[in-house]
């Protein structure tokens, strides 16, 4: 904001003018009017309001935190040491990682299944403008597809997560193919979109599953390194810490599965994450 205003003063006792010579004798550069920077500024400041009346309305602890942009240059994926299949580092199967690897003090979160349609939720996302990706299974989504496309028109990318959600380990190639790439069918039909990211159920895969994967246009399997629930938090590491980059899992999943709401589950995810300094990014401006 400092940096804004002084911008603007100087353009202001320039008398207005549009453009800035700068030293060394180059040619003049094109300075924007001071009203442009301070509508920009106004909009800021309106945003960020609006974040924390939306965290008050919420009930959160505190106002979550804003991520920075997307990373000009994207981090390299590899597949996660001890998730390799026989011959993975040696071909080109899409890999299988827990943490994108980035210094940026941000986590993601990741949604599942897609048993839950709790519009309370939606409406929580939209107001706090925090990104998620869903990964969604095809019998779980079709009793109502105006729920995932109006999750989709505020900016979620919705991935594979197979058709019927079998433990594809030990699955026969053809079958998890049938899987994998007729849930990409599924969700270009419904939704306009063949996804990059595909997440196995129960984190479980072989690799026939991968083969299967990268037919059916996969180029990324995220797994996850904590999962959130609406009363408590689990963690693959045994120090119990968020790092950046970290996936976190959670589900689509409510009062009939869960002590609690998927408001309820969001609530406990922002408090921890952003009391530890973290901002929540989107997964896909990383990969």
């Amino acid at each position: 904001m400092l940096v804004l205003a002084a911008i603007a003063s100087g353009c202001a006792q320039d008398g207005g003018g549009d453009q800035v010579t700068p030293a060394g004798g180059q040619q003049p550069l094109d300075a924007p009017p001071a009203r442009a920077l301070d509508s920009y500024a106004g909009k800021l400041r309106a945003a960020h309001a609006a974040r924390v009346a939306a965290a008050h309305r919420w009930d959160l602890r505190r106002t979550p935190l804003a991520a920075p942009p997307p990373p000009a240059k994207k981090p390299r994926i590899r597949t996660r040491e001890g998730f390799e299949v026989n011959g993975h580092r040696r071909s080109n199967l899409p890999p299988v990682f827990t943490t994108v690897p980035t210094r940026d003090k941000v986590v993601f979160l990741t949604i599942d299944d897609g048993a839950e349609k709790d519009r309370a939720f939606l409406r929580m996302m939209r107001d706090l403008g925090v990104p998620y990706t869903a990964f969604l299974s095809g019998y779980l989504v079709k009793d109502d597809i105006r729920y995932f496309r109006k999750m989709q028109s505020g900016g979620v990318a919705l991935n594979n997560h197979t058709l019927h959600h079998p433990n594809l380990r030990g699955l026969s190639y053809r079958a998890q193919k049938r899987e994998i790439c007729g849930m990409q069918r599924y969700l270009e039909k419904r939704f306009g979109t063949r996804p990059d990211l595909f997440r196995p159920p129960f984190g479980s895969y072989d690799r026939a599953t991968l083969r299967a994967a990268k037919a059916c246009g996969i180029a990324y399997v995220p797994l996850w390194n904590q999962e959130v629930f609406a009363d408590h938090w689990e963690y693959r590491e045994g120090d119990r810490k968020l790092r950046p980059g970290d996936i976190v899992l959670t589900h689509f999943r409510g009062p009939g599965q869960w002590e609690g709401t998927m408001a309820d589950m969001i609530r406990r995810f922002l408090n921890k994450v952003t009391a530890q300094g973290f901002a929540v990014g989107r997964l896909e401006d990383y990969l």
